[in-house]
């Protein structure tokens, strides 16, 4: 791969991280972005001078594609853009970011896919490996692109990546030391069409992996178990449980968290002993000492981790509380189901910030969450009427709409009793009124300490 020539796809963070990657093997790039509003002179500049990077934005045509060898494409561009039509035909390969980072990058590998809780059970999973493995890089969607790290890491590394079903989509021979899948619901479906796509394209995490690898599954998820009794698998299977007793396995004893195995029950830590709230953050839990104790991590070391792990900022994040009233951050609820756990983990009455970018997401399960739990709906986003037809539907009626955050948490601290909750749970992506769930969490804490 030293002196090919490559066509990144995208010039957002990944984009840049993996054409920078690729420059440092003694590559030669094509920076393409479909976008016409990007500035060329800005992506050059961040790369050194005199580095062998073109740009092209807009349209691409196929002779752009003249000695190009190999196409990254970034995660948030779907396989079905008209460029990518255009890779086909010249007959040029495309590989994920992950997939590029992975061929690069040394030492042992830790994967977390699902739906909901990937961002918290890898910083957790991160945590639980620097208390044992002297160089741990935690990278993908949490924040720091795994292209970034890949030329850094050594044989005594370990890494632990969030990795999501764009991602998955462009594997080759990407295989991690464990693999887990959280869990599966609807989401994502404006991209992958249905839900048979997306499950499929999950299970990818593991097909590359062999007997001397495990994969981590939601014993609770019906697909997921499923798929870990499949006769075809091939990496050894670890599954957890929130909901049943396991003869092997990570699973609950009451408000405790036991790691069964060879006819004994280990303690591994009380559910009132963590930093983290609700039945989900128990999962997450689970999840990442599995995955830890698949990596040779000992009991002591992860006890010590999980005691000590706070909340993950956007995701059930408390911000404040002001006159008997808690605010709660929860931007990275981007789909109803991860918006559901949210509400359930919530200690008092709430009044909710929900709407969004629309996903084509289905809004009953999380509405019907609302009885006996949710005072006031506040509605932001294009799906505000989508959701306020839904809530309506099945007898909720206490709704109002804002028109921006501020709007939004001032109608909120207005209706709001002593040992109310205000929480931000979009059940949407931020697209169209924000850049992304990060700025949007950040925008509403800032009104909050505004108030």
């Amino acid at each position: 791969m030293g002196d090919q020539k490559v066509l990144v796809a995208g010039a957002g963070k990944s984009g840049i991280a993996a054409a920078r990657l690729l420059l440092a093997m003694g590559g030669e790039v094509v920076l393409y972005d479909s976008s016409t509003a990007q500035d060329e002179k800005k992506l050059k500049a961040n790369f050194d001078e005199g580095a062998r990077v073109a740009v092209i934005l807009g349209q691409l045509s196929r002779t752009d594609l003249l000695g190009v060898e190999l196409s990254i494409i970034s995660p948030g561009i779907p396989l079905d853009a008209p460029f990518v039509k255009v890779l086909d035909e010249a007959g040029v390969p495309i590989w994920s970011e992950i997939q590029l980072a992975y061929h690069v990058a040394r030492g042992k590998l830790a994967a977390i896919t699902g739906t909901n809780g990937k961002t918290t059970t890898t910083a957790l999973t991160g945590e639980i490996m620097k208390t044992f493995f002297h160089e741990v890089f935690v990278v993908g969607n949490i924040g720091i692109p795994y292209t970034r790290t890949a030329l850094d890491t050594t044989d005594q590394s370990v890494t632990v990546a969030e990795v999501s079903s764009f991602q998955l989509e462009t594997i080759m021979d990407f295989r991690p030391d464990v693999s887990a899948i959280l869990n599966i619901t609807p989401d994502h479906l404006n991209r992958h069409g249905t839900m048979e796509v997306y499950i499929e394209v999950k299970k990818r995490i593991a097909e590359n992996q062999t007997r001397d690898n495990w994969v981590v599954l939601n014993y609770d998820d019906p697909v997921l178990r499923e798929f870990g009794q499949e006769t075809g698998l091939k990496p050894r299977v670890f599954f957890f449980s929130s909901r049943e007793s396991l003869a092997e396995g990570m699973c609950m004893d009451g408000d405790k968290i036991v790691y069964a195995h060879g006819g004994s029950r280990e303690e591994v830590v009380d559910i009132h002993d963590l930093k983290i709230l609700g039945r989900h953050n128990h999962e997450n839990v689970m999840a990442a000492v599995a995955i830890a104790v698949c990596m040779g991590v000992p009991m002591d070391c992860i006890r010590r981790a999980v005691k000590a792990f706070e909340a993950v900022e956007h995701r059930i994040e408390f911000v404040l509380e002001r006159a008997g009233v808690k605010y709660y951050n929860d931007s990275k609820g981007t789909n109803p189901d991860a918006a559901i756990q949210a509400i359930r983990a919530m200690p008092g009455p709430v009044v909710l910030i929900a709407g969004g970018y629309d996903k084509h997401s289905e809004y009953d399960q999380w509405v019907q969450e609302f009885e006996g739990r949710v005072k006031y709906l506040v509605l932001i986003g294009e799906t505000r009427d989508k959701i306020a037809e839904c809530a309506r539907a099945h007898g909720f009626n206490e709704i109002m709409y804002a028109e921006d955050m501020a709007e939004a948490v001032s109608v909120c601290a207005a209706y709001t009793d002593i040992g109310d909750c205000v929480l931000l749970s979009p059940a949407c992506a931020s697209w169209g009124m924000f850049e992304n769930y990060e700025q949007r969490g950040n925008i509403f804490k800032e009104c909050v300490r505004n108030l």
